[in-house]
């Protein structure tokens, strides 16, 4: 097969990833490198699958199995697009209820990178921003499932460190979630995401855990993009940018009645060590150099060393923030970035940005 652009990896993911994610044991299906270690062999789709999956084979005489790919996969795919299979686990949201580490501890002003939650569990504050048109207000960036009570606009106090970290409503309380993206059961999502206002000014501080100030965001990044982040569990940890486009199952349990569900467009990240744990949902990559924000990491693979995460630009986009800046100096704006080539994540066009309204919740109890 002849090199293959990433626009037609593009367009074959579009075209299939539905049928694709209904087979059993299929949980993603995305856009990256034929081989990431020799990037100029062009691009593939990449299909995340179930480890038994990936292996399941007939037997030789001698008993040992013999590798093959499964044969879940529409032989026209195959004949369009180079197909890499990546075997993994069920991806599942990350929030949490056990405790221990340094990023678990209580903090004042409350920075990005620590245990951030509600009285139920606990996650990660992602980033300190503020609204596009006022530069002094001050929100926490997080998960939907991380601040908010049961995917419903029912009142969500936000704890600081989170009950999973032995945060108490009466002594830790420091906001009130105000506006968050609902998720769906039946139909795509793109963002988990929410906003919590703090309770005082002074209770947040635009500083980013052991990195320190982050001077903005990018409008977007590529396939193979190195990224680094603090999470609540995993720490400090860098990854690579493994696919982007992803369609993808994500599994919220119980989480407002949720079960598994389907986010699309999506980017997964791998480290070399786990990089996105339970209690890590909502922490922030920022890209390897220049500490500009990046992607929204809010689930992950069963060991952890695949986050799934969607461009920070959309979540500034939807919510009309930017990252939030010391002072009264302007307001962190986005790099730019190749915004016309399909290595690139995409931004929201204009229709989906408008389905993509916030809701508000209800500040009473």
């Amino acid at each position: 097969m002849s090199l293959v652009s990433f626009k037609r990896a593009y367009l074959v993911k579009q075209r299939h990833a539905a049928s694709m994610l209904k087979k059993r044991g299929i949980h993603g299906v995305g856009v990256g490198y034929k081989d990431p270690a020799k990037p100029h062999k062009g691009a593939a789709l990449i299909v995340y699958a179930d480890k038994a999956v990936t292996t399941a084979a007939p037997r030789t005489k001698s008993g040992s199995p013999v590798r093959r790919k499964p044969p879940l996969l529409p032989s026209a795919v195959k004949k369009q697009v180079p197909v890499r299979i990546v075997g993994t686990g069920k991806f599942r949201k990350n929030a949490v209820d056990c405790s221990g580490g340094r990023f678990r501890r209580r903090i004042r002003p409350v920075i990005a990178g620590y245990s951030v939650g509600t009285p139920e569990g606990s996650g990660t504050a992602g980033l300190i921003v503020s609204d596009k048109g006022r530069p002094r207000s001050r929100y926490i960036l997080s998960n939907n499932h991380v601040l908010v009570n049961e995917n419903s606009s029912r009142y969500s106090p936000t704890i600081q460190p989170g009950a999973a970290d032995n945060g108490t409503l009466r002594k830790d309380q420091i906001g009130i979630m105000t506006r968050f993206i609902k998720l769906h059961k039946n139909k795509p999502n793109y963002l988990d995401a929410a906003l919590s206002a703090p309770l005082r000014r002074r209770l947040l501080a635009p500083k980013y855990a052991v990195f320190g100030n982050v001077p903005g965001y990018v409008s977007t990044y590529k396939i193979g993009d190195r990224m680094k982040k603090v999470g609540r569990t995993t720490g400090i940890v860098s990854g690579r940018v493994e696919s982007i486009h992803t369609d993808i199952q994500v599994d919220y349990g119980s989480y407002g009645n949720l079960g598994t569900i389907t986010f699309k467009n999506q980017s997964v990240i791998r480290g070399k060590k786990p990089v996105s744990l339970s209690g890590d949902s909502g922490s922030v990559w920022l890209t390897k150099s220049g500490n500009q924000a990046a992607a929204v990491n809010f689930a992950g693979s069963d060991e952890g060393r695949l986050s799934i995460a969607y461009p920070i630009d959309w979540f500034m986009k939807v919510f009309g923030t930017r990252v939030a800046r010391s002072g009264r100096s302007a307001l962190n704006t986005p790099a730019r970035g190749k915004r016309k080539s399909y290595m690139c994540v995409r931004p929201l066009n204009s229709q989906l940005r408008k389905r993509l309204t916030p809701y508000h919740c209800h500040h009473q109890r």
